[in-house]
């Protein structure tokens, strides 16, 4: 799975949406450039294995085993639709 993240003008400054949800405003590019990316790369860190539970609409409870290392890859497109870069684990420092 890969997650893209977008950098938009938005409310008098800058954001960056990913799935339809928008981000808080910024004032400049640079900072919500710099917000996402560091987003971004949170997205993909790793966790632990865990049970999670959760309730359906209809009432029903299940259980599910979530594996923690099963994070998508990442990538930043700039305002013009050009990448800034794709922030796969290869890229990290």
């Amino acid at each position: 799975m890969k997650v893209e993240y977008m950098i938009i003008e938005h409310d008098g400054g800058w954001a960056y949406k990913a799935g339809g949800v928008i981000s808080e405003t910024f004032s400049s590019h640079a900072a919500a450039r710099a917000a996402v990316e560091r987003v971004a790369r949170e997205q993909r860190v790793p966790g632990e294995a865990v049970e999670i539970s959760y309730q359906d609409a209809k009432g029903a409870t299940h259980v599910e085993h979530v594996e923690g290392g099963d994070r998508p890859s990442t990538s930043v497109v700039d305002s013009t639709g050009h990448a800034v870069g794709d922030l796969s684990a290869a890229n990290d420092k």
